[in-house]
């Protein structure tokens, strides 16, 4: 009766720690039929492929998000501009913003819309403080459109071919300029983490083209001023 007793115990312990395994094995979140392997070193070739690619498809839906907003007041893009933009690089020292802008009808019969689209390099940032810290130079390009059917791409046929041999629509501009960024402590956080106001000297291919064929014209004829905001908010 002992050994009966014995082995009715002995089978009962090991049915019990059969089930607790294949329960722990269920419960890994990811897996139905397939246990990840605990050996240091080892890895279910499978499961990892999935979660590797998973968070791959995270980072780059991440990337997508806006991380600064942008206000900008001249610069032949408009006389008020607003947009959205990404720091990226090692420093942040890359950034890419994408505006829309009014321009003011003056003299013609609408007000217009403008869309920027714009580049900055910005090689050095220095800090002053806890607090200011100084881009002593940023330099890039934007290409800049308004939207009107008085603009056009290509030359219509009302015109002998030739005669303009430029673009109305479309402008490229190079600039440089310099900024100032106060990083806002935490506890005063509200909207953004640093706030940079910049200005920036700028010229477009249409000026570069009548400043080297014209030289009655000043400097404040093929060069544009333009200041801003730019807000880091995450």
């Amino acid at each position: 009766m002992r050994m009966r007793w014995w082995s009715f115990k002995r089978t009962a312990v090991c049915l019990a720690l059969v089930a607790a395994e294949a329960a722990s094995a269920e419960g890994l979140p990811g897996q139905d039929t397939l246990r990840a392997d605990t050996l240091p070193g080892r890895e279910t070739p499978f499961l990892y492929r999935y979660d590797r690619r998973l968070e791959r498809y995270r980072r780059r839906f991440n990337s997508l998000i806006p991380q600064t907003c942008l206000l900008q007041c001249y610069g032949d893009m408009g006389l008020v501009s607003v947009g959205v933009g990404w720091d990226y690089g090692r420093r942040e020292q890359w950034e890419t913003d994408v505006l829309l802008g009014i321009v003011p009808k003056y003299q013609s019969k609408s007000t217009k819309v403008s869309l920027t689209l714009k580049q900055t390099f910005v090689p050095w940032s220095f800090s002053v403080s806890e607090l200011f810290s100084i881009e002593p130079l940023s330099t890039g390009l934007y290409l800049n459109t308004v939207f009107g059917n008085q603009f056009w791409t290509s030359e219509p046929d009302r015109y002998p071919k030739g005669y303009y041999g430029f673009s109305t629509r479309m402008r490229i501009h190079v600039f440089v300029g310099q900024g100032v960024t106060l990083a806002v402590p935490p506890r005063k956080r509200f909207f953004a983490k640093a706030v940079t106001a910049f200005y920036e000297v700028s010229t477009c291919d249409l000026y570069l083209v009548s400043a080297f064929t014209n030289s009655s014209l000043t400097p404040k004829d093929y060069l544009r001023l333009s200041f801003g905001l730019r807000f880091k908010i995450l």
